[in-house]
């Protein structure tokens, strides 16, 4: 037998799954770590967490597996995106890492805009936003510019860990595309950008593809997870692609629709010269020379979760949608807009906020919890028909996440999306993904496609109801229209909340 193994450096915890050369994840582990949060907006963890708790992860996962560390050929890595990790001269961390979704960054990002103009659009293919990582390197430059000072480097989180498990540094493309520093059709470090603003290219690290080979572990390090120190390292990839690597969407057509707290609509794309102004992410993949467009809604399964925890808290998620196959598309014609937390695709707008148009008294609860998956789905829907909109055809779309959980919400895809959803029969998400670039790695498959194949099998398919989908054609349409209605109420309303 032989092995890979991934691992998903997320925002709560590291998961590792150990999978066979068929594709079979036989074992998993996870370890949290905190998230602290010193001051409001503010979002910072300890590098160092990471680290340990994914070499505990890896010493419990071979543990568990009980398999013989000579048959793990190798592993590679998922992370959360965006984060800022600052290390001196002889690897040490210079400050916690600020991340994702941390939102003291505005200022910095207004002043990346009136630097750049539409240069950042043309170079970098994403707008200047919060959770980036450039605007958190200016900060820390304007507020701490004694810790920048002594900065050699900086990475991302999975890529501190890879450090600390081999002694290299390095950053795949994927995870660089979410920087703002990098020429995303390029495949470089921006000299204009980092030019711009008095950072030295040097603060960058090597520029490596997601299934490349960046190393083996470090024999102390291969002590403690109970790994040999022959076992190859890849470089890895972001989450969002790695879960698109994770879900097979390896080829023209395919798309993904990712519904957790947030929701993510994620498209192939070999066409380099795409340029979405904006209205959706634009990344490098993690397959090699290959692209992916992503559109986020910022409350996707959040709106889900506030509904039941504010109107059903005593409700299980199964009880509160149990029967709402029986409730009309349309909600009898009740509308929810999901901008509970702002908006990011196509409405990069932190000052909307959500409603529900059209009560009456003859409304259940169950019209209501309908339409709440009808809003997420429509939000996602605007997504899905920007990446129409440039030429691409959608016929299908693979369902993952909590959306993939309930079969009325996952027909309710099909039908707003117009577009067969595939549901998987097991779904791992990013750490699959990270398996797969270390399989592909290792040279089992000849390409990741051919990994996918082996690795990935649909369970069941739900093909658009073609009454429901011209209903909710129009009811789109109607949707479409309260973000442009509402939205100076909104920015007006902003002032009176606390």
């Amino acid at each position: 037998m032989k092995y890979v193994i991934g691992i998903d450096i997320g925002t709560s915890a590291v998961k590792s799954v150990l999978v066979s050369a068929e594709g079979r994840v036989v074992c998993e582990h996870s370890e949290s770590y905190p998230l602290h949060r010193p001051e409001p907006g503010w979002s910072e963890q300890n590098p160092e967490d990471w680290a340990e708790q994914t070499i505990i992860s890896l010493r419990k996962l071979m543990v568990k597996s009980n398999v013989d560390p000579s048959e793990v050929e190798g592993l590679s890595f998922s992370g959360q995106m965006h984060g800022l990790v600052l290390l001196g001269a002889n690897g040490q961390v210079l400050r916690p890492a600020i991340l994702w979704n941390d939102t003291r960054t505005t200022p910095q990002c207004r002043k990346i805009e009136d630097k750049l103009g539409s240069q950042l659009l043309d170079i970098a293919r994403n707008r200047a936003l919060e959770g980036f990582t450039l605007p958190k390197i200016l900060w820390v430059q304007e507020h701490e510019p004694e810790i920048l000072s002594q900065a050699d480097v900086f990475l991302l989180p999975k890529d501190y860990v890879r450090y600390r498990l081999t002694g290299s540094f390095a950053m795949d493309y994927s995870d660089a595309a979410g920087t703002l520093l990098l020429d995303v059709a390029g495949k470089a470090w921006s000299s204009e950008i980092a030019g711009a603003f008095d950072l030295p290219l040097s603060l960058c690290p090597q520029l490596v593809d997601s299934s490349d080979l960046t190393g083996t572990l470090l024999p102390e390090v291969a002590e403690a997870t109970g790994l040999l120190p022959s076992t190859k390292v890849f470089a890895g990839g972001a989450d969002n692609a790695c879960g698109a690597i994770g879900a097979g969407i390896l080829g023209e057509g395919k798309t993904m629709c990712s519904i957790g707290t947030s929701g993510v609509v994620l498209s192939y794309e070999s066409r380099k010269d795409i340029n979405p102004q904006g209205k959706m992410h634009f990344f490098n993949h993690g397959e090699k020379d290959a692209f992916y467009v992503m559109g986020v809604t910022l409350a996707a399964g959040h709106s889900l979760s506030w509904f039941k925890d504010t109107f059903a808290k005593d409700m299980s998620f199964d009880s509160l949608l149990e029967g709402i196959e029986s409730v009309p598309a349309g909600s009898g014609g009740l509308l929810f807009t999901p901008y509970i937390s702002g908006e990011r695709s196509p409405h990069p707008d932190a000052n909307i906020r959500g409603s529900f148009i059209g009560m009456d008294s003859g409304h259940t609860l169950k019209h209501f919890a309908r339409s709440v998956l009808e809003g997420i789905t429509f939000s996602l829907r605007e997504s899905i028909d920007i990446i129409r909109q440039s030429g691409k055809e959608i016929t299908e779309v693979t369902a993952i996440g909590g959306g993939a959980q309930n079969e009325a919400w996952l027909q309710m895809q099909a039908d707003i999306f117009n577009a067969e959803i595939v549901k998987l029969e097991s779904e791992q998400g990013p750490a699959l993904g990270g398996a797969m670039l270390a399989a592909y790695g290792c040279g089992w498959f000849t390409s990741l496609a051919q990994c996918a194949e082996a690795f990935i099998r649909p369970a069941k398919t739900y093909a658009p109801n073609r009454e429901q989908a011209d209903a909710y054609t129009e009811l789109f349409e109607i949707y479409q229209n309260v973000y442009g209605q509402t939205r100076g109420l909104n920015e007006r309303l902003a002032a009176f909340r606390q």
